[in-house]
């Protein structure tokens, strides 16, 4: 295995650690909504989660398929359609909610945003420990 092998492996291991918290995050979220609202607030709540993770397990599993100097455009080009993919998906996936599933909104964003916000926050603290 060389270096670029190496590096991109470590690279994705990294991102799949941060798409698991967000998915950990969005599972307690949807199981809260759940509990104390019912079936379909923690359907919206669980909508909203797979939303936000998805994309993200889809980006890093593409921007990360690559590594090192010498695939350098390669990396590049990877981290381009990754990106793009995403934006796509989740497009893809809200209208599907909004087309097929009665939904509440609140439960929808408010599980979509924070698994949002956990992507933003935690490699600090991953950076940290």
């Amino acid at each position: 295995m060389n270096l670029g092998n190496i590096l991109a492996r470590r690279g994705r291991l990294a991102a799949y650690k941060l798409v698991l918290l967000q998915a950990a995050v969005a599972s307690i979220i949807s199981i809260l909504f759940f509990v104390m609202w019912g079936a379909q607030y923690g359907l919206s709540a669980l909508a909203g989660g797979v939303i936000a993770v998805l994309p993200n397990f889809v980006f890093a599993t593409l921007a990360f398929s690559h590594s090192g100097a010498s695939s350098a455009a390669k990396v590049v080009t990877s981290f381009y359609w990754g990106e793009a993919i995403k934006m796509l998906l989740t497009i893809t996936l809200f209208s599907l909610v909004f087309i097929n599933i009665e939904v509440g909104f609140m439960p929808l964003f408010t599980c979509y945003s924070l698994a949002l916000v956990v992507h933003w926050i935690a490699p600090l603290y991953f950076k940290q420990s």
